[in-house]
C-alpha cells in the first residue's frame, strides 16, 4: 500500500486579473519573483502593452455600470471585499512577509490595516458628494447645484515593494478610485506582485463587477507608458513610478499624460517617505472626480 502522505507540492499559478477573469499574458511569458534574499517564490505573468490595452478595454466597458450603481451599493461591494480579505488574512500576511522581507507580526498588522482601509472607503461612498458637491448661491430664481461625477478609467502605477507598500499601499490607491465610481487598471509592484495578484482572486469572489479593477504584473516600464498615453484612460496615478523606474521615467509619464489632458497624481520624490499607515484623508477620493453644474428653476 502506497504512502498517501508522500505527495508533491501543488505550486500556485499566478495570473493577471482582467475583466473579472484570469488570463495568462498574451506573450505567454512569466518572470521569477524572489524574496528579499533572492530565493524563488513564484512565476508571475509578464504583462505586455497588449495586456494593458486589453485591460483598458475591460475597464472602459465597466464604467457605465459601475458609475451608475448607487453610492450605497458601491459601499456594500467594498465592504464585501473587506469581508473576503478578512477570511484570507493569513494568506496575505504570509505573502507580504515573504515578498518584502518583514516579520510575520508586522505583515499581519499591515494586512489588518489594509482591511480596515477597505471598510473606511466603503463608508465614504455615499458621503463624498457632501464634501465634493455644493449648493451655489445665484442671483435669480434657480437652484444651482455642483454635483461630483467619476472621471472614468484611471491608470495606476502601484506603490513598489518596501515597508508593506506592495499591499497596504496598493489598497490605498485602488479603493478611493473605485469608491467614487471610477474603474482602474493597475500596474502591480514589479518586485512584489503576489499580494496584488492574490487580491484579484478576492475581487473575483466578491460582488465587484468584472472590469472595475484590472491587475497587471510585469515590468512597469512596459505597462505604465501605455496607460499614460492611452486615449481611453482619463487619469493616471503615478505613485509608484519613481520607485519603479526613476525620476526621469516619471517625468516622461507626466508629459505623455499631458498629451491627452489626463488628470495626474504625481509621485513623491522620495517614494518611501509616505507612511501608508497614516490616516488617508479625503484627497484621493476627490482626485478623480469631475464637477457637473446643474441649474433648476425654483417652483412656485
Amino acid at each position: 500500500m502506497s504512502d498517501i502522505t508522500a505527495r508533491l507540492d501543488v505550486f500556485k499559478t499566478y495570473k493577471l486579473f482582467v475583466g473579472g477573469k484570469f488570463p495568462r499574458s498574451e506573450s505567454g511569458r512569466v518572470y521569477e519573483v524572489t524574496d528579499s534574499k533572492g530565493q524563488w517564490l513564484a512565476n508571475a505573468p509578464l504583462g505586455t502593452r497588449k495586456d494593458t490595452r486589453d485591460a483598458v478595454l475591460a475597464a472602459r466597458a465597466a464604467v457605465k455600470g459601475w458609475s451608475g450603481t448607487t453610492a450605497y451599493n458601491r459601499g456594500q461591494v467594498l465592504y464585501r471585499v473587506a469581508e473576503m480579505l478578512q477570511g484570507r488574512r493569513e494568506q496575505f500576511a504570509a505573502e507580504v512577509a515573504v515578498s518584502e522581507g518583514i516579520g510575520a507580526k508586522k505583515a499581519a498588522a499591515l494586512v489588518d490595516a489594509a482591511i480596515d482601509r477597505w471598510v473606511w472607503y466603503a463608508g465614504w461612498t455615499d458621503k463624498v458628494a457632501q464634501i465634493a458637491g455644493n449648493g451655489n448661491p445665484v442671483a435669480g430664481p434657480f437652484f444651482n447645484l455642483s454635483v461630483p461625477e467619476p472621471t472614468g478609467v484611471v491608470g495606476i502605477v502601484a506603490p513598489q515593494a518596501g515597508y508593506g507598500h506592495s499591499f497596504l499601499g496598493l489598497v490605498s490607491v485602488i479603493a478611493p478610485a473605485i469608491a467614487t465610481g471610477n474603474t482602474v487598471v493597475v500596474a502591480a509592484a514589479a518586485d512584489a506582485p503576489l499580494p496584488a495578484l492574490s487580491l484579484g482572486e478576492v475581487l473575483a469572489t466578491s460582488d465587484l463587477p468584472g472590469g472595475v479593477v484590472n491587475l497587471i504584473s510585469g515590468r512597469t516600464a512596459d505597462i505604465a507608458p501605455t496607460l499614460a498615453s492611452h486615449q481611453d484612460v482619463n487619469a493616471v496615478d503615478l505613485t509608484g513610478a519613481i520607485a519603479a523606474d526613476g525620476p526621469g521615467a516619471a517625468a516622461a509619464l507626466e508629459a505623455s499624460a499631458a498629451d491627452t489632458l489626463k488628470r495626474v497624481i504625481r509621485p513623491e520624490l522620495d517614494p518611501f517617505a509616505q507612511d501608508w499607515t497614516d490616516s488617508p484623508g479625503t484627497d484621493r477620493l476627490l482626485s478623480f472626480l469631475e464637477t457637473k453644474t446643474v441649474w433648476h428653476p425654483i417652483g412656485i
